[in-house]
């Protein structure tokens, strides 16, 4: 049962959060597997689910201190994905990029940005200024710039049609309203 409300925490997390959803679906398979290989015991097992359970419930408070909406909350897991990168940068500079980000991506996004290479070329730029100018550790740039745009991927993959009622029409210079 545990097992079960795990998973749909992390299906959940899957529509809105990249790296928290591959980091708990790891952790959920990676304890399963020892469990299957007999390497831990049942109650072993119900201890690190129960802990896993704990872990994303910490994280959930954790992010309401942090003061930033949920799209938010996605580019900045994305953005401290290698643990070196809060070491080096302030807290208050990564939530600023978080948000500038989320606010860049909604006004650049079009409903076939993800699809056209002139467009992903676009986005890509976009992130690469935004990480640049707030001297993002040059050595995880590369990767966090991947992540983000998996996570501006994701993010466009579950915008509500409502949400795009004022995004930009992918082949003229205005505005596209359903």
């Amino acid at each position: 049962m545990l097992k079960k409300l795990l998973e749909g925490n992390i299906k959940t997390m899957e529509r809105r959060n990249l790296v928290k959803s591959q980091k708990y679906s790891e952790k959920l398979k990676q304890s399963l597997n020892k469990y299957k290989n007999q390497a831990i015991t049942n109650a072993e097992v119900i201890e690190e689910l129960i802990q896993m359970a704990k872990d994303m419930k910490k994280e959930r408070e954790e992010e309401k201190n942090l003061g930033l909406n949920e799209d938010e909350i996605a580019f900045y897991d994305a953005l401290t994905s290698e643990s070196i990168v809060k070491e080096l940068m302030e807290d208050e500079v990564l939530r600023k990029i978080a948000n500038e980000l989320t606010q860049a991506i909604r006004r650049n996004m079009t409903i076939d940005w993800h699809v056209r290479k002139s467009a992903r070329a676009g986005m890509r730029r976009i992130i690469k200024r935004l990480l640049k100018k707030y001297d993002y550790p040059p050595e995880q740039a590369k990767k966090a710039l991947d992540t983000v745009m998996r996570q501006a991927e994701l993010m466009a993959e579950h915008t509500e049609v409502r949400d795009w009622n004022t995004l930009q029409a992918a082949e003229s210079k205005g505005e596209y309203r359903l």
